[in-house]
């Protein structure tokens, strides 16, 4: 519990930090609105061409972008101080954080949290909106419990991937860009069916990184189309689970590579 309040008081610090240059704020902020709404302006624009993908309408495919939009803005904004550790590790700063009473893993948490990502945050909940209002589906506590679970789990999954990326740089220094196909390819994944895809690609998102189990899996049952996959109805109540199953394998990971950490020797 009193780490969970030192974390409030991260963000805390971090919103007044970021606040002192409300002009800069509200830039970023419209910067982050206009090009997340420029993206799904892309999707509308396949969809007003082809009408369809597969059996998949423009509606439908709006509720897989709007929730996965929603999970990674708010994933993308706590974890911040992993996505640019590659920077702690080569000035040294990593060693002050080591000497300090708290885990690293909550201190770089709440090194800072990006306010600008509310832009495609509030995008992503409109979009999603417009998706249930469209399709007339009642926010029924059916309906609450699975895109809840798949906004806790994606953001679970998205930290996790984020601090796996953090983790390699003990190792290699330099942060690898190559994880960005997981992070934002994986956000370009989700925001279509994973139905879609040829069959590989369905199974490394399923098994291997759990990205239609946050996701695609629970979003079926809303849509109430949890044939398409041929998976059981129960277990698109429960997949959000293994974004959360991810994330401790991540922290797992994370202190095994705070061992091998030897110092800059600056």
């Amino acid at each position: 519990m009193n780490d969970f309040l030192l974390y409030l008081r991260y963000i805390s610090v971090s919103f007044k930090s970021q606040m002192q240059y409300k002009v800069s704020f509200w830039l970023q902020f419209i910067g982050q609105l206009l090009g997340t709404a420029v993206e799904f302006f892309g999707v509308w624009a396949l969809f007003s061409r082809f009408n369809s993908i597969g059996k998949w309408t423009l509606n439908e495919v709006a509720l897989f972008y709007g929730i996965i939009n929603i999970s990674f803005a708010c994933a993308d904004a706590l974890g911040k101080g992993f996505d640019s550790f590659s920077t702690i590790i080569k000035s040294g700063d990593f060693d002050r954080l080591l000497v300090r009473p708290r885990t690293t893993a909550l201190q770089l948490l709440g090194k800072e949290f990006t306010l600008k990502r509310i832009g495609r945050l509030f995008q992503g909940i409109f979009v999603m909106c417009w998706s249930l209002s469209s399709l007339h589906i009642p926010l029924t506590f059916k309906t609450l419990w699975l895109l809840g679970t798949s906004f806790f789990g994606g953001v679970a999954l998205f930290v996790g991937i984020v601090i796996m990326q953090a983790t390699i740089t003990f190792w290699t220094i330099e942060s690898l860009e190559i994880m960005n196909i997981l992070t934002y390819g994986g956000v370009e994944t989700a925001q279509y069916p994973l139905a879609i895809y040829s069959k590989w690609f369905q199974r490394f998102f399923t098994f291997l990184i759990p990205l239609a189990c946050v996701s695609y899996f629970p979003l079926l049952a809303v849509l109430e189309k949890e044939d398409v996959f041929l998976v059981p109805l129960w277990f698109c109540y429960v997949s959000p689970i293994a974004g959360i199953i991810f994330l401790i394998v991540a922290l797992q990971l994370w202190k095994i590579g705070e061992r091998y950490y030897c110092s800059t020797g600056s």
